[in-house]
C-alpha cells in the first residue's frame, strides 16, 4: 500500500486561517475568490488547499504586492526532477499499482496532482546509478570510431519503460538528457571519472550524440534538449569528464551543430550546466557566433555563486534561453531550511532571474540514500524514499510541487513587486489564470494586499510557509 504523508482538502471545515478581504481603497475592487495552496516549514500543513473568499474591506495599511500583466518576461517550459538510473530502478520495482499511482501523483494535472512537465535524465550513467556505463563500452584499448557497438541496453531495463509509462501520463512531458561522461575510449585518460574529451574524438562525439537522439526517438522517447557535459569544471565525481568554454564551443560549431543538422534533429542545445560562480564561462561560448548559431541557451546548478549570475548571462545574450537544471536536497538538511532555501534561491531566484525551466535533483532513493556508482553522491536525498512497497515523500517534492501544480508549461512570469522580507514570483497561466507564490520565512504571521489590474484583496500567509495563490 502505497504510504501517503500528505492530504489534500478543500471542505470548509478545513480552511486555512488566513484572512482573506476587501483591500479598502477607493479605486479598486475585490478579488472575489481565490485559492491558496500552503506550505509550512514545520510540516503541519503539506500543500494544504482551500477556496478563499474575501470579507469586509480592511482599513489597516499592509504591504503590497502588485502584479502588472503587460510586464512580461520568460514564458515556462517546466518544472520537475532528474529520473536517474537508480530512481528509475526503485520506482519500477514497487508493485505495478504503486508505482502506477505513484506516476500519476508526479506527472498527471488533476486537481491533487503535481503536474510535473519536465525530466533530466542521463546520457549514460550519472553517479547516481547502480554502475558507470556508456552506450558503447569496450575491452581496454579498443576503439569504435563507426559506433558499430552503441546500444541503450542497460536504459532498455528501467529507464526506457519507464519514461513510456510516464509519458503515457504527460504526453506533453519535455525531456532533456546530460551525459556525465562519453565512453572511455574517447578520453584522454581512459577512466570514466576526469579527463577530457580527445580532439580525434569530437566528430565520434557527436554522432554518439545523435544516434542516442534518434534511438531513444525510434522507442517512442522524443529529447527536446541536450546539455553538453554536466558539470564541466568538476572533474572528480564517477563518472565525470572536465571542458572549458573554448572547448564547448569548438565542439558545438565544428561537430555537434552540423552533425544534427546532417541527421535532421531539432533538439535544443544547452551549454554550461554547472554552477552560477562562474557566468563568464557561457558569455564566453556565446560570443563565438558560430557557436552561438547552434545554442538554444545555457543552464545552471546553485552549489556555488548567486542566481543573479543568470540575468548576467541574459544581460549578455538576451536572445538565448536560461534552464535551472539541478539542486539536491541533501541527509543532513532539514525539512523547514531546505524548504525555505530552496523555494527562495532554486524557484523563486532562478525564475526571477529568467530562467524557463527549474528542476530539482533526484526523483527517488532508497533508505540509505542510494543507489549510486562508487565515488557517487552517498547524501542525495530524493523527492522520494522507497523502502520496498512503501513511498514517503521529502521536502523536494513538495517545493516542486508548490508551483508545478499551478504554472503549466506555457504561462508567463508576468512582473511583480517585491515587498520587504516577501520573496515572490507571478505568472498568467494559458488559461487566464494570476498565479501567485510567496514565501513567508518570518515566525509570525504577515499579512499582505494582493493587488491585479484594479482589483485587490487582503492575504495573511501563516509564519514560516510558503503561499501560492491563484484566481481569475
Amino acid at each position: 500500500m502505497l504510504k501517503r504523508t500528505h492530504l489534500l482538502s478543500t471542505a470548509a471545515s478545513l480552511l486555512l486561517p488566513l484572512a482573506m478581504q476587501a483591500f479598502a481603497a477607493a479605486d479598486t475592487s475585490r478579488i472575489p475568490q481565490l485559492t491558496a495552496c500552503i506550505t509550512r516549514a514545520d510540516g503541519s500543513q503539506l500543500l494544504h488547499v482551500s477556496e478563499l473568499s474575501p470579507g469586509l474591506p480592511a482599513g489597516s495599511p499592509v504591504q503590497v504586492i502588485q502584479l502588472d500583466s503587460s510586464g512580461r518576461y520568460q514564458t515556462i517550459s517546466g518544472f520537475g526532477y532528474t529520473l536517474t538510473g537508480a530512481s528509475a530502478l526503485l520506482i519500477a520495482g514497487l508493485p505495478d499499482r504503486e508505482s502506477t499511482e505513484l506516476l500519476r501523483e508526479i506527472f498527471g494535472t488533476a486537481d491533487s496532482q503535481a503536474g510535473a512537465s519536465y525530466l533530466r535524465i542521463s546520457m549514460g550513467a550519472s553517479d547516481l546509478d547502480t554502475q558507470v556505463f556508456s552506450y558503447d563500452d569496450l575491452a581496454p584499448g579498443m576503439s569504435d570510431p563507426e559506433l558499430r557497438y552503441f546500444n541503450l541496453s542497460r536504459d532498455t531495463l528501467h529507464l526506457i519503460p519507464l519514461l513510456l509509462q510516464i509519458l503515457a501520463i504527460q504526453p506533453g512531458l519535455r525531456i532533456m538528457a546530460s551525459p556525465w561522461s562519453p565512453p572511455v575510449w574517447m578520453k584522454t585518460n581512459g577512466s570514466s571519472i576526469g579527463g577530457r574529451l580527445k580532439p580525434s574524438c569530437y566528430d565520434v562525439y557527436a554522432r554518439y550524440f545523435v544516434k542516442y537522439i534518434q534511438s531513444m526517438k525510434a522507442l517512442g522517447i522524443p529529447i527536446d534538449a541536450v546539455t553538453i557535459q554536466n558539470e564541466p569544471f568538476h572533474g572528480g565525481n564517477n563518472p565525470s569528464m572536465e571542458m572549458s568554454a573554448a572547448e564547448q564551443a569548438d565542439f558545438i560549431k565544428n561537430h555537434l551543430g552540423p552533425a544534427f543538422r546532417s541527421a535532421g534533429i531539432n533538439t535544443k542545445i544547452l551549454i554550461w550546466d554547472h554552477n552560477c560562480d562562474h557566468p563568464e564561462f557561457p558569455v564566453e561560448v556565446l560570443s563565438d557566433p558560430a557557436a552561438k548559431d547552434w545554442i538554444h541557451g545555457s543552464a545552471f546548478h546553485l552549489y556555488a555563486g548567486e542566481p543573479a549570475a543568470m540575468s548576467a548571462v541574459h544581460e549578455a545574450h538576451p536572445d538565448k534561453a536560461i534552464f535551472f537544471t539541478e539542486q539536491w536536497t541533501g541527509a543532513k538538511g532539514e525539512f523547514g531550511g531546505d524548504l525555505h532555501w530552496h523555494l527562495k534561491n532554486v524557484v523563486i531566484g532562478a525564475l526571477r532571474n529568467w530562467s524557463e525551466v527549474v528542476l530539482e535533483w533526484n526523483l527517488a532513493n532508497d533508505p540509505d540514500f542510494g543507489l549510486h556508482t562508487p565515488g557517487g553522491c552517498s547524501e542525495c536525498r530524493g523527492a522520494f524514499t522507497i523502502s520496498n512497497s512503501t513511498v514517503s515523500r521529502n521536502v523536494s517534492y513538495y517545493i516542486i510541487s508548490q508551483v508545478s501544480r499551478f504554472v503549466p508549461p506555457g504561462a508567463v512570469r508576468i512582473e511583480s513587486n517585491l515587498p520587504s522580507a516577501l520573496p515572490n514570483v507571478a505568472f498568467l497561466t494559458p488559461a487566464g489564470k494570476f498565479v501567485l507564490l510567496v514565501l513567508n520565512e518570518q515566525p509570525t504571521a504577515v499579512s499582505f494586499a494582493i493587488r491585479q489590474n484594479g482589483r485587490q484583496a487582503l492575504v495573511s500567509l501563516p509564519p514560516e510557509s510558503a503561499g501560492t495563490f491563484s484566481w481569475r
